[in-house]
């Protein structure tokens, strides 16, 4: 029965699923409508608040830009790329390539989403590779949903951006509900008993949704000939390397002593940061500890500059949609929107299922605003106040929308793109899997709200 219904989903996606930077012009298109029949905002206002918000998310891009690249290089440092590699070649048959290539990015996706995002793409297409040469009968796309589905637990580990935000001085909520340590969200018992049910089990349900071999479509011949091109040029300029005449110039390039001073000078930071200053971790600390790991995993500080150009191709998709996806949470907050679906739940809440409207209310609107801290400044102050009023638990509202966020990244197209680039697939090929691995998780994650709330 489950191949059957994730043969309808894969069927019904790959023939409707367009590009996702037209779901995000249609998303736009859709939230202006409803703005204007729905919460009675008129045409021009609508069009005005889209154009006054589309620039607002620019700081959080470039932290997310810079996740994505420092990531990246970290994943393409010989260490962690050969470990990758190590990892591909304990693949011995189908069930072992989709749960594994599963559970290691849930791994990573604890420690950081950006490196999550990065090493689902290698690990997947790493593991594909392998399969093709061994004759391992996979079906690549739903490898590849599985290895990118271990995101769906980043909000519960160490780049969760809505506990980051909470957990940083001068938050914006600060005077509503105060500074909440990690320790009441991410290191919670409950949160972290939901990340090891997910981190168990998901890779088992990934492994369920294999299609019978005669249907499988394996890594093509062309994305396979093109590594081997990419290997074979690497090696070619690796052997051409030492016949340079070296230069004053080239050899500063690739002075590693340099990369010691940075990190030195960043071990330090670091130190003073968390001991002696006693601040806690954010996304800019998290991307500046990645920064200072990318320059000790690398060869060089030209060798680093090599990683994050070849990063670079995988940003563009951000830096075109997040605009858009800006533009919208503009709409929603100027027209009252998001108001209005936050009080749907709202209303029929008390202090015990208040969490539980927080995150069904949560994962519809981040498919709106598929940021963490865009949505928490859209939700967030509308559900402390009605966490305050009602008497419900602040820190486990919060992480109730943590989670509600997270679930539907698993379908929002924008966020699956660095894997889909690194991967060679397109998103209709894989958004059926998808489907059924949110279905999976929604489950976990409210049922383990339920127990929370009322045992």
């Amino acid at each position: 029965m489950i191949q059957s219904i994730t043969g309808f989903f894969v069927s019904l996606f790959n023939r409707w699923m367009p590009d996702a930077f037209v779901v995000a012009v249609i998303l736009t298109i859709f939230t202006a409508i409803m703005a204007v029949l729905a919460a009675d905002f008129s045409p021009s206002d609508t069009v005005l608040s889209w154009g006054d918000s589309i620039w607002n998310l620019l700081r959080f891009t470039n932290q997310v830009v810079l996740t994505l690249l420092f990531g990246h290089a970290v994943a393409h440092t010989p260490l962690v790329h050969k470990g990758l590699g190590m990892l591909a070649g304990k693949v011995h048959s189908a069930k072992v390539a989709y749960s594994l290539a599963c559970f290691i990015t849930g791994v990573c996706a604890l420690l950081s989403w950006g490196l999550s995002l990065i090493v689902g793409g290698i690990l997947a297409r790493s593991i594909g590779e392998r399969c093709k040469k061994e004759g391992i009968i996979i079906h690549y796309p739903l490898l590849v949903a599985a290895s990118y589905s271990g995101f769906v637990l980043f909000h519960q580990g160490l780049s969760g951006t809505i506990p980051l935000t909470i957990a940083t001085p001068d938050h914006f909520l600060e005077s509503t509900m105060g500074i909440v340590p990690f320790s009441e969200t991410v290191f919670s018992s409950w949160s972290m008993s939901l990340a090891a049910i997910i981190l168990i089990t998901l890779p088992v349900v990934m492994t369920r949704l294999r299609p019978a071999d005669d249907e499988c479509e394996p890594l093509s011949d062309a994305l396979l000939a093109h590594s081997e091109a990419v290997e074979a040029a690497a090696d070619l300029k690796a052997l051409e390397d030492p016949h340079e005449a070296p230069t004053p110039a080239s050899k500063l390039d690739h002075w590693r002593p340099l990369n010691w001073v940075l990190i030195a000078a960043g071990l330090y930071y670091l130190g003073t940061h968390f001991f002696v200053r006693e601040q806690g971790l954010n996304l800019d600390i998290l991307n500046f500890a990645f920064l200072m790991l990318g320059l000790g995993l690398s060869r060089s500080l030209a060798h680093f500059v090599e990683l994050i150009t070849d990063a670079a191709k995988i940003i563009g998709p951000y830096l075109l949609q997040y605009p858009f996806y800006a533009g919208i949470a503009g709409i929603m907050l100027a027209s009252g929107l998001a108001q209005m679906v936050v009080d749907v739940f709202i209303n029929y809440s008390d202090a015990d299922t208040l969490p539980i409207a927080a995150f069904i209310s949560a994962a519809i609107l981040n498919i709106f605003i598929p940021t963490g801290g865009g949505q928490w400044a859209v939700q967030g102050p509308i559900m402390m106040d009605a966490a305050i009023n009602l008497g419900a638990d602040l820190p486990l509202v919060a992480m109730a929308v943590a989670l509600g966020d997270q679930l539907t990244n698993l379908i929002q197209p924008i966020v699956i793109v660095p894997v889909l680039a690194i991967a060679g697939l397109h998103i209709r090929q894989v958004m059926g899997y998808m489907v059924m691995a949110l279905a999976w998780c929604g489950l976990v994650f409210l049922l383990g709200l339920c127990a929370i709330v009322f045992l």
